[in-house]
């Protein structure tokens, strides 16, 4: 039975309305490298040899999660091509980060590009022209208008890595009608939870084609080693109580700066590792720090955490996961601002204790376990932060004790890789 047509033609009046601020966005989100005109399904370079899937992330998180999937398709799918996509310009530099890092072979198949926006004319286009056998969409990326083109071209769409917050939700649900017709479309769906699933069989996703796999976030490989670049850091900091403060968010920086002061009175030659979340901020962040009379190196600069540096600002790209493990803890921002979180799953695997503000409900499902087991702790100020870190570091034992745990949960979660790849193939044997 076909869905209702008028929802997604009020969606795309709506765009069509608001197509001024969206060309800012185009105009914003830029890379170099890449023509604005892929933003309209125009001027898309071409593309490695058909047959072809095509796997949608929205940003830089997205693409870190979907690592583990992207090279589970390179090695089944040895005689496909891959297209990656997102939605932003720091997702696309993770994507080519991610291509540089894989066999010669698998880079000419594994190729980006930017997403187009949602206009009907340019979902049209893109599809069309990439001609996938399967579209693959990262967690809640549910493009209306793509996902119908996909539809009217034959195209199975999934849905991978599944979730939806309790307050994404709530949003969706005063757009029942046009998300009921979007789920519509979708030939599978992998949530990562029963609530999650129950969630999105609520908006109108059938039942029949869900499925509840687990989270892939949990598939972020154990590193036992970790890289060169981390150990000159681990023996150039030798000694020092470092800690590591990832993805960090507007007005967090000085809570977390407020919390390395109070830990300096206890610790007078603690080093804070501190990194934002978005790159467009590394120059606000270290105006903040010069302005609060911290001694301050940047990472992008190439200076050195001499033992006078009380903060090293990690301003570079795709280096979180060496900075992590160059500490002894980690916390992981956009939770002491009420943003939901980011990956706690990151410094986990590292074997490093977590720390971590309440605001964590867009991580919940992997966050739960890690706190049942020890590796993860919340704290809801400034002060609670600083009194969780100097616990820590008087506590050596403690703080390797909780990574280990991290590390053990991460392997007993393991499997959603594995359900997804065989759900995915069903799809594309069709």
């Amino acid at each position: 039975m076909s869905s209702p047509a008028w929802p997604r033609l009020a969606y795309s009046a709506a765009l069509y309305a608001l197509s001024p601020l969206i060309g800012w966005r185009i105009w914003r989100e830029q890379v170099p490298t890449y023509s604005r005109l892929q933003r309209l399904g125009l001027r898309l370079e071409p593309l490695p040899s058909a047959p072809r899937i095509w796997l949608h992330c929205a940003s830089v998180g997205e693409v870190r999660a979907a690592r583990p999937l992207i090279e589970g398709l390179l090695a089944r799918y040895s005689t496909h091509s891959l297209l990656l996509t997102t939605m932003t310009a720091t997702g696309a530099q993770q994507s080519q980060a991610l291509i540089s890092e894989q066999t010669p072979s698998d880079q000419a198949r594994l190729t980006h590009r930017f997403l187009p926006l949602d206009f009907p004319g340019a979902a049209r286009r893109f599809v069309r022209s990439v001609q996938p056998e399967l579209a693959i969409l990262f967690e809640t990326e549910l493009w209306p208008n793509l996902i119908h083109a996909c539809r009217q071209q034959g195209v199975p769409v999934a849905v991978v890595n599944g979730r939806l917050s309790p307050r994404a939700f709530k949003r969706y649900q005063r757009l029942r009608p046009l998300m009921a017709s979007t789920l519509a479309n979708i030939s599978w769906l992998a949530a990562k939870s029963p609530a999650d699933a129950e969630r999105f069989n609520a908006l109108g996703c059938g039942t029949d084609i869900t499925r509840i796999v687990g989270s892939l976030k949990f598939e972020i490989a154990c590193q036992d080693k970790v890289s060169e670049e981390s150990e000159r850091l681990l023996q150039e900091w030798e000694g020092r109580p470092v800690w590591v403060a990832g993805s960090t968010r507007d007005g967090e920086e000085a809570l977390v700066l407020q919390a390395h002061r109070q830990l300096l009175r206890r610790y007078p030659n603690a080093l804070l590792v501190l990194v934002p979340r978005h790159p467009q901020r590394f120059d606000e962040v270290a105006k903040l720090c010069q302005t609060e009379s911290w001694t301050l190196s940047r990472r992008s600069l190439q200076q050195p955490a001499t033992k006078q540096t009380q903060v090293y600002l990690g301003d570079t790209l795709g280096e979180l996961a060496v900075l992590y493990a160059a500490g002894r803890v980690a916390f992981v921002g956009g939770s002491l601002v009420p943003l939901g979180g980011h990956n706690v799953l990151e410094p986990a695997a590292l074997g490093r204790p977590v720390l971590s503000g309440s605001s964590i409900e867009n991580f919940a499902d992997v966050a739960e376990p890690l706190q049942a087991a020890g590796a993860l702790t919340l704290v809801d100020s400034s002060d609670a932060l600083a009194d969780a870190l100097a616990d820590y570091f008087a506590n050596p034992e403690r703080a390797q004790q909780a990574g280990r745990a991290g590390r053990a949960v991460i392997e007993t979660q393991k499997g959603a890789l594995d359900r997804t790849l065989t759900g995915l193939a069903s799809l594309l044997s069709r």
